[in-house]
């Protein structure tokens, strides 16, 4: 879609702002009350879901340009989709993440960017990965010396596809490196992508970067294809959207799932059981896109209709996208078999969760922002009296180290898969 074919839902949003705060029926504190990061920080109503629809229809008229600060305005959203399932709670025809990243994929396409965006995507065309400084010939470093098989070698009914953060980043790489070790203790039939594992290019999209995201993703596409993969496993909450919605609108027909779909599977099965306790009360932070955006994609090929020219309907039925049916049990169920382990939840959680600050490439572009988004969640976490907080993203967890809540205080934070280890 451009631009141009969101112009009736740009007109038709009635104002309700309901995209900028929980349900009401799902609100537990007006403290954390707030659900939209960018209109939180910015105070401001163009930041919303309901501005950027005015935005985008005022830029379609021709009585606005992406000036500095409507460029940066539009790159402003995190792309984390709480406005979307907090706006299909009353309305069924608007698609405010839909519209926000098409916002700035008609900004991306006029040379309308931010400064840091240029280091990232010339990252992703030179050595294909979006965390610039990484090199593609130390992409499998974190790999070394476990007895894993190379897909192009050796064939394998799973992928393990750990992703960028996870490869790269040096405090990160222990968990790829156990989340591997887990499956192959458990006895499946695993292997990794070797020299055609890359970037799966969906921050990129993300960012607005459209026709990069899906040059990367035709191409692993392909690779995954090669290989002959029946499932691919991955602990990136942000390659698991990628490969999971985006890649399926391409043609990708491969099962993908997180790897706490596949822990919780080994447990339910008897594969994996723990055999110490982990004495630690822990919250748990719902991953953007493993959560609301982690639902699967449902093709649909129809047409827009109106009865009596003013009720909006789709014939047939339209998929309805409203974060409901995300990625919430199988990490809970998973922390519920660890023994000694208690969860305690914050206020905002599974499809009404706040985001970690790291979406829409926000943590690389717009680092006191992204840094501000990460200090709210630390002060919701703390809030709940836990010692420390759990998350299944490699993004978030790396955007909570080092943040702080409005106290100065910090928290410990987890990746599920480490706990899962310590349990062992």
């Amino acid at each position: 879609m451009a631009l141009q074919d969101f112009r009736p839902m740009q007109e038709r949003c009635s104002n309700c702002l309901n995209c900028r705060w929980v349900p009401f029926d799902k609100l537990k504190s007006e403290r954390f009350g707030e659900n939209c990061p960018s209109i939180a920080y910015n105070n401001f109503m163009t930041y919303s879901a309901r501005g950027r629809f005015q935005l985008g229809q005022t830029i379609l008229d021709g009585d606005a340009d992406y000036t500095e600060t409507i460029t940066e305005l539009v790159h402003d959203c995190m792309a984390c989709g709480s406005c979307d399932v907090t706006c299909k709670v009353c309305r069924y025809n608007l698609e405010p993440l839909e519209h926000n990243i098409e916002l700035k994929v008609d900004a991306v396409e006029k040379g309308k960017t931010l400064p840091a965006q240029a280091g990232i995507m010339a990252a992703l065309k030179q050595e294909q990965t979006m965390i610039p400084g990484s090199k593609k010939a130390q992409r499998l470093d974190w790999a070394k010396g476990i007895q894993v098989k190379d897909l192009f070698k050796d064939k394998a009914e799973v992928a393990f596809y750990p992703g960028c953060k996870y490869s790269y980043d040096p405090k990160l790489q222990k968990v790829a490196q156990a989340a591997l070790k887990l499956l192959i203790d458990a006895g499946a039939d695993v292997g990794i992508m070797g020299n055609a594992d890359a970037c799966c290019g969906g921050r990129a999209l993300q960012m607005g970067f459209r026709a990069e995201f899906t040059e990367r993703a035709e191409a692993n596409i392909k690779a995954f294809n090669t290989a002959g993969v029946k499932v691919i496993v991955t602990p990136c909450s942000d390659c698991y959207h990628a490969l999971k919605r985006q890649y399926a609108k391409l043609g990708l027909a491969i099962e993908v799932l997180h790897t706490v779909e596949y822990l919780e599977r080994l447990i339910e099965e008897g594969k994996l059981t723990f055999t110490k306790s982990v004495n630690m009360t822990v919250t748990y932070h719902d991953p953007c896109h493993l959560g609301r955006l982690g639902e699967p994609f449902v093709p649909w090929d129809g047409t827009e209709k109106k009865i009596m020219n003013q009720v909006h309907t789709w014939s047939p039925k339209r998929p309805r996208y409203n974060g409901a049916y995300g990625i919430y049990d199988a990490p809970r169920n998973v922390l519920a078999a660890i023994p000694g382990l208690r969860l305690v939840e914050m206020d905002r959680i599974r499809e009404y969760a706040w985001c970690c600050g790291a979406g829409g490439g926000c943590s690389q572009t717009l680092p006191e922002y992204s840094a501000w988004t990460a200090s709210e969640r630390i002060t919701e976490a703390n809030t709940t009296g836990a010692e420390a907080m759990v998350t299944a993203c490699p993004w978030c967890e790396a955007n909570f180290m080092g943040a702080v809540d409005e106290h100065g205080k910090s928290i410990q934070v987890f990746d599920i898969i480490e706990l899962v280890q310590q349990a062992l």
